[in-house]
């Protein structure tokens, strides 16, 4: 299987500087692909129970943008970083919320991503917008009128 993005599709999305992943790229080559082919199998396995996994191109953007903000770390953590400093934080929070997101979509009764569905299981809904769940009268005593009404043939 391969990788939803290859490394200059990674060079694209990523806010890390191009220079470091090229750096990154040069010394540990393979590296990202492998992190990048990781990853992908990662979100598909989460997804696969529910989506069309392995998507084909067009890949929905959401999921390109889940795997780059999954292996930015990884890259970073490779190249060397400070792992407490601020922005550092905020590159590790991405990949959190990517994971969480992941995590979300797979999620039958709460995903809120719409994403290609499997067709081998028609019966399953990738989003599905909900109808009341209950029923209410003007009073909690209407049904029991109600019911001696119909009882009555009234």
């Amino acid at each position: 299987m391969s990788a939803y993005l290859d490394i200059a599709g990674f060079r694209l999305r990523t806010e890390m500087p191009d220079e470091d992943v090229e750096l990154v790229e040069a010394r540990y080559s393979g590296f990202i692909l492998a992190r990048l082919e990781e990853e992908t199998a990662w979100i598909n396995g989460r997804l696969m129970k529910r989506y069309a996994v392995p998507f084909k191109p067009p890949v929905p953007v959401i999921v390109l943008g889940w795997l780059t903000k999954i292996v930015t770390p990884s890259v970073y953590r490779k190249r060397g970083w400070n792992a407490t400093s601020e922005q550092d934080q905020e590159i590790l929070g991405a990949e959190k919320t990517a994971r969480e997101e992941v995590k979300e979509a797979a999620n039958s009764e709460g995903g809120l991503f719409e994403l290609p569905l499997r067709e081998d299981r028609p019966d399953v809904s990738a989003v599905s917008a909900g109808g009341p769940l209950g029923y209410a009268e003007a009073s909690p005593y209407t049904w029991t009128d109600r019911q001696q009404e119909a009882a009555r043939g009234e």
